[in-house]
C-alpha cells in the first residue's frame, strides 16, 4: 500500500495504526442510523455482517465512497424514542454498487440508476460491540460532541464521519455509564 492508496477523510476524523511492522494504515470513524424496527444494531449481530443498503443521499453516498475495510463506525438508532448509539460497528467492505437500487420489489429501486453507472453505494459492515445504550440527550451532554454533526440543527445525514475524538468521547461515555449501573 502507498501514501497514495490511503484515503483521509478529515485529518482531524483519523487515526494512524500499525496493522504489520511494514504497513500503515487510516482508521476512519464514522455514524451509521437506521430505525431500529427496519433494522436495528441486534439485527446486525443476529446476521453477522450486512450491507448498508438504501443511502439514498448523494453526501451519504458519497461519505461511503470513502470508506475502507477496517474504518470503524457508531451505530445510531435515529426515529426511535428516544434516539441513541446502539454499538460499534466495523467496515469490513468498502463501498460497491448497492443491488436494492435495481430490484423493482424494494422500496429503495432507483429506475433511474443504470447497471452499467450504477447511481447508488453500500459497505458492508459487522458488528463490534453492543454499547450501553446513549440517548441524543446524553449526547448533546458530552463536551467533546459540541461540534458534531450528529448534533448540529437541522442534520438529516444516516452517515457522516465522526473525528477520534467523537468517537472516544462516546464510546468512553457508554463505558462509563455501564461501569456505574453496574455498581449501583
Amino acid at each position: 500500500m502507498s501514501a497514495r492508496d490511503l484515503v483521509m477523510v478529515d485529518p482531524a476524523a483519523t487515526k494512524r495504526v500499525q496493522a504489520h511492522p511494514a504497513t500503515v494504515v487510516d482508521v476512519a470513524k464514522w455514524l451509521l442510523k437506521s430505525e431500529p424496527d427496519v433494522f436495528g444494531y441486534d439485527d446486525l449481530v443476529r446476521n453477522k455482517r450486512e450491507g448498508w443498503d438504501g443511502v439514498r443521499n448523494y453526501q451519504a453516498r458519497n461519505f461511503m465512497r470513502e470508506m475502507r475495510r477496517g474504518d470503524r463506525a457508531i451505530f445510531y438508532h435515529s426515529n426511535a424514542k428516544p434516539p441513541g448509539v446502539a454499538g460499534t460497528c466495523k467496515i469490513v467492505k468498502g463501498a460497491e454498487p448497492d443491488p436494492t437500487q435495481f430490484d423493482p420489489s424494494t422500496k429503495y429501486y432507483d429506475p433511474a440508476s443504470d447497471p452499467d453507472d450504477p447511481r447508488w453505494d453500500w459497505v458492508t459492515v459487522a458488528p463490534d460491540r453492543k454499547l450501553e445504550f446513549v440517548s441524543l440527550d446524553e449526547l448533546k451532554q458530552i463536551p467533546e460532541l459540541s461540534e458534531c454533526r450528529l448534533l448540529a440543527r437541522g442534520n438529516r445525514l444516516s452517515v457522516m464521519p465522526l473525528t477520534d475524538a467523537e468517537y472516544d468521547a462516546i464510546v468512553d461515555y457508554a463505558d462509563a455509564k455501564r461501569t456505574a449501573s453496574r455498581s449501583s
